[in-house]
């Protein structure tokens, strides 16, 4: 009986980086053709179950939920980006509910490395061109919560970034909505600083409420509560 490649490395429970027999081998085993067996392969590589390469042949990877969450995630948003606001809605409550445990866990390294972020975010927004600071944004965010032991918690918040991405954001914002975005990050990591979990927390659940998703016949757009005004040489789409 006909098996399939995902339910062989399922059910071998071989470790991570164990050579798996060549298609060939794999073939016969399965009782599937080779190019049957190519397809479901690349199933496999794309959802990281395994590495193919040239030389060290079909190795296991370790597990990781990312790979399969995002596949999923950027499918259902070129379908429809209005879904956006699904995830950002499970985002947001997913940071809230495990904000205590995971700042709980974070050393003195990683409150520095918050403050440098901070730093360089208003560097960004107060130059000359003035920037974007996304890059800032999604590590910030994902290093308050990288020492979380739930590994697929943080698959989720990693994943929702490369939706974030998928649906335009990085590319425009409204200046306002960046300053107040940012401040509340400051105020955010001073809060950590100071071991005061539960103001971290507070402006967390203020902050997250600062982006409010719209679906538009064209996509989707922010619709940001109104703060500072633009620096003249700000262009609203720069990365």
């Amino acid at each position: 009986m006909a098996r399939d490649l995902l339910s062989f490395i399922a059910e071998d429970h071989r470790p991570p980086g164990t050579r798996l027999p060549s298609i060939g081998k794999l073939s016969g085993l399965l009782g599937v053709s080779p190019s049957k067996l190519r397809e479901q392969l690349e199933v496999a590589r794309a959802i990281g179950l395994v590495d193919v390469r040239p030389k060290t042949g079909i190795r296991t990877r370790p597990f990781s939920y990312l790979p399969a969450l995002r596949l999923a995630i950027l499918h259902v948003l070129s379908q429809d980006p209005s879904r956006f606001e699904e995830i950002r809605a499970l985002r947001a409550q997913l940071e809230v509910a495990f904000w205590n445990e995971a700042v709980a866990l974070l050393v003195p390294s990683d409150i520095d490395r918050l403050e440098q972020l901070v730093t360089q975010a208003w560097e960004r927004l107060r130059g000359n061109p003035v920037q974007i600071p996304h890059a800032e944004h999604k590590s910030l965010h994902l290093t308050v919560f990288s020492r979380l032991p739930n590994t697929l918690v943080r698959a989720l918040l990693e994943a929702y970034w490369d939706a974030y991405e998928a649906v335009g954001l990085s590319l425009y914002a409204d200046y306002g909505y960046l300053h107040e975005v940012w401040t509340y990050h400051e105020a955010m990591v001073a809060a950590l600083r100071r071991g005061d979990f539960e103001s971290g927390r507070r402006l967390l659940i203020e902050h997250t409420g600062l982006l409010r998703m719209r679906s538009e016949a064209a996509g989707l757009a922010v619709e940001p509560r109104r703060g500072a005004a633009p620096p003249a040489n700000w262009k609203g789409d720069l990365g």
